[in-house]
């Protein structure tokens, strides 16, 4: 079977059979991928810890017919070591594994950015310099830009003209002037729609410096505009306080 190599971040694992995994993996150069790693849940596997969800991992995989077969593995950063510890960090991160996979829909597609950005949230939510809400806040909204669902906090998404507008709504794609406000639209507070900027550009000093129930507000309609484009909602987001 011909091998390659890449470096991945584990989404998620199920059992297979007596003692192997199916590991799903969002890879930096062949997209989202699912392989087998023999004997894994034994408890003399060398490879146990290496392939838990949130860990960043140098692969080597042998191509197979339905699935890949994992022959080598190597950490390059425990993220789930650190995120394990705190339980806001920890259930943020699973939403971010979980729309990861979403996102990155086609398997063997290359999604480089998407796994950039991802390795990016990761390292920032196990660093702790930003709270867990607002990073996750920002991941979903560059995640969803990367996939193509890019919102517009700046500009009506109907006639282009420049705000500040005082409607959003989600399937509009972002904020909307007077004139073109839809049904159902939400009306945030402006300085709501300015943190909103601030997370999809990572203006940090802007976000830490907003009031809480702006930044609540900002992190609910994250959530809606999220849970617009992936049609249905996270199982992982459950586990998340929002409020």
């Amino acid at each position: 079977m011909p091998l390659y190599r890449d470096e991945a971040v584990v989404l998620r694992t199920h059992k297979l059979g007596e003692a192997d995994r199916i590991i799903t993996l969002l890879t930096r150069q062949h997209g989202r991928v699912r392989a087998v790693a023999k004997g894994v849940r034994r408890t003399t596997s060398r490879w146990g810890s290496r392939l838990e969800p949130f860990t960043h991992v140098d692969l080597q995989l042998a191509e197979g017919r339905s699935l890949d077969v994992i022959t080598q593995a190597e950490t390059l950063d425990p993220f789930h070591a650190r995120l394990g510890l705190d339980y806001d960090r920890y259930t943020a991160g699973t939403v971010m594994l979980e729309t990861a996979e979403r996102l990155v829909t086609e398997e063997k597609e290359p999604a480089v950015q998407q796994f950039l950005l991802l390795v990016g949230g990761l390292r920032a939510m196990s660093g702790g310099e930003h709270p867990a809400k607002q990073v996750l806040d920002s991941y979903l909204l560059r995640s969803l830009s990367v996939a193509g669902y890019a919102p517009s906090f700046d500009h009506c998404v109907q006639c282009g003209v420049e705000g500040p507008h005082r409607f959003f709504n989600p399937s509009a794609g972002g904020v909307l002037c007077a004139s073109d406000r839809m049904p159902g639209s939400a009306t945030p507070a402006s300085e709501t729609v300015l943190v909103l900027g601030a997370l999809l550009v990572g203006d940090w000093p802007v976000v830490h410096a907003a009031d809480p129930r702006h930044l609540r507000e900002a992190s609910n309609l994250v959530s809606a505009y999220l849970a617009w484009h992936l049609e249905r909602g996270l199982r992982s987001m459950a586990y998340v306080e929002r409020g």
